[in-house]
């Protein structure tokens, strides 16, 4: 084993560019997924006015789950990028399973707000 150090820009061997460009248009979507949270969240607490407390919350959790993304889009491009470098299995993402958690209560508040309109 060598003690070289592994980073997303050197050591290992180099990935394949289309492997690299691939993992950099995976962080780049989970960006676009977030600011479109982010839009949504900002349009419904602008668009909504009734009932306040239902587009409140509806609004919050789309922001909320926008900063989740940004946050962890990152660090899963470094770790899937060094991985690629040093040979290894890419990593699993618990982001899936948070993304599709939260978009389904992003659903079920905005059934809840058409409900009470």
């Amino acid at each position: 084993m060598s003690d070289e150090k592994i980073g997303p820009h050197e050591g290992g061997s180099e990935p394949d560019y289309r492997f690299t460009l691939a993992n950099e248009r995976t962080f780049l979507a989970w960006l676009r997924t977030a600011l479109g949270l982010l839009a949504g969240g900002v349009a419904v607490h602008q668009l909504v006015p009734q009932p306040v407390a239902a587009s409140s919350v509806l609004a919050g959790l789309c922001v909320l789950l926008a900063a989740i993304l940004a946050a962890a889009a990152y660090p899963r491009w470094r770790r899937v990028q060094v991985a690629m470098r040093a040979g290894e299995p890419l990593p699993r993402s618990a982001m899936i399973v948070v993304l599709t958690g939260g978009v389904f209560a992003l659903m079920a508040a905005a059934v809840v707000l058409v409900v009470l309109s």
